[in-house]
């Protein structure tokens, strides 16, 4: 993106926005130390903004475990918008993934199954075979797809995150922190599809055949908290019992993590915690809606030669509950090189959200429709056009 176009919109709209790095003031932790207080870090974010409402060690490097596969899950849902790969595409699976030890969903080399079905088999019953099956399908290789999983981390400004394998198999030199499973979490939920199969708490894997499979989640805030739709937990006697979990109430999602939990039933009391003390001390108020409108762009070069901009997803302020709520800024940001043809979706922009004109957070903006080069009779009778009514 070169030159960007900036405008101004003045919002009187109240809210009460933090950075991603904010902690809360001494005061209000002083409220919260009961929160994740066994847990070795822990950390609760608002989705939309990214705001940090509770931060316990969440920089501090420990294995992940199975959270690892966030991470490739995150890509994998990546894979499917850039159409490398179709749920509905056939996997063979190797004899490399047919051999993965840990959670499984037993599968056997040379088996056929559905991307579609290996994506359960990762997101409900966390199945390291499934995670290798998928990563050989995408990059070729575990390897690779290990290498683009870092190269991720690197793009979503992750400083305590290392991969080594796909799955969250004890390895030297794998580690990230609660901070950042958070945002790896924010980035995969921006992928609406994806909670679609990590709220499923039960399911089947080759239903009706002879090696039927049970999946069960292996999240059980799913059933029991209301809200709850993901996202994944961990354990290795490394890691002990880890989880990040989200769960929406209304317009308002958190996420929150906790890692280094000495059993599953703390690790749930501590992760409800945190979500309880998110929905009950704040709320949020929409700003735009998902695919809203917020401007208007002529292209002469275009076909259509207007075109709407439009949010990618919904943007929020978020309000800490009994607080003055001080007024809101917002910036859209355009790219001004323009080459066509654009595929509708494709970002062609920012949505910054201010306050007291500090940047708080961005949100994409993109283009609704296919948009391509108008033709040479167009353009010469759109320049015409323009000649004759400056001349007027």
């Amino acid at each position: 993106m070169k030159r960007l176009i900036v405008l101004m919109i003045g919002l009187l709209i109240g809210t009460t926005f933090f950075n991603y790095s904010t902690v809360l003031a001494n005061e209000e932790n002083k409220e919260k130390t009961s929160l994740a207080e066994d847990a070795l870090s822990g950390v609760l974010i608002e989705q939309n903004t990214g705001t940090v409402l509770f931060d316990k060690d969440a920089h501090e490097q420990l294995p992940p475990a199975s959270m690892t596969k966030i991470m490739t899950l995150l890509l994998i849902m990546e894979a499917l918008e850039k159409d490398k790969i179709s749920k509905e595409d056939i996997v063979v699976v190797s004899e490399y993934a047919a051999s993965m030890g840990g959670s499984q969903v037993f599968l056997e080399a040379g088996e056929e199954m559905s991307v579609d079905d290996l994506i359960k088999g990762i997101a409900i019953a966390s199945g390291n075979d499934a995670s290798v099956a998928m990563a050989e399908t995408i990059a070729g290789t575990e390897e690779e797809f290990v290498s683009k999983m870092n190269k991720k981390a690197e793009e979503l400004g992750l400083k305590d995150t290392h991969f080594e394998n796909t799955t969250g198999l004890p390895a030297d030199n794998h580690y990230s922190s609660a901070y950042d499973m958070a945002v790896m979490t924010r980035a995969l939920l921006q992928y609406e599809d994806i909670t679609n199969y990590t709220s499923i708490y039960e399911d089947y894997l080759r239903q009706g055949e002879e090696n039927e499979f049970w999946l069960v989640n292996t999240n059980k805030l799913i059933r029991s908290y209301p809200g709850a739709d993901g996202m994944k937990t961990g354990y290795t006697n490394e890691a002990k019992y880890c989880l990040t979990a989200t769960a929406k109430r209304d317009d308002m999602r958190v996420i929150a993590v906790v890692m280094g939990a000495e059993t599953p039933k703390e690790r749930n009391k501590m992760v409800s915690g945190l979500l309880d003390y998110g929905f009950q001390s704040y709320h949020t108020k929409q700003l735009f809606a998902k695919e809203e409108t917020v401007m208007e762009l002529n292209q002469i070069k275009a076909k259509p030669q207007s075109f709407d901009i439009v949010t990618k997803q919904d943007v929020h302020s978020l309000h800490k509950k009994g607080e003055e709520e001080p007024a809101v800024t917002t910036e859209i940001s355009i790219q001004d090189d323009w080459k066509f043809p654009i595929k509708k979706g494709t970002v062609v922009g920012e949505l910054i959200v201010k306050e007291n004109d500090k940047p708080l957070y961005t949100t994409p903006l993109i283009i609704n429709e296919d948009i391509t080069q108008a033709s040479i009779p167009e353009l010469t009778k759109r320049t015409l056009q323009k000649m004759v009514k400056a001349a007027d």
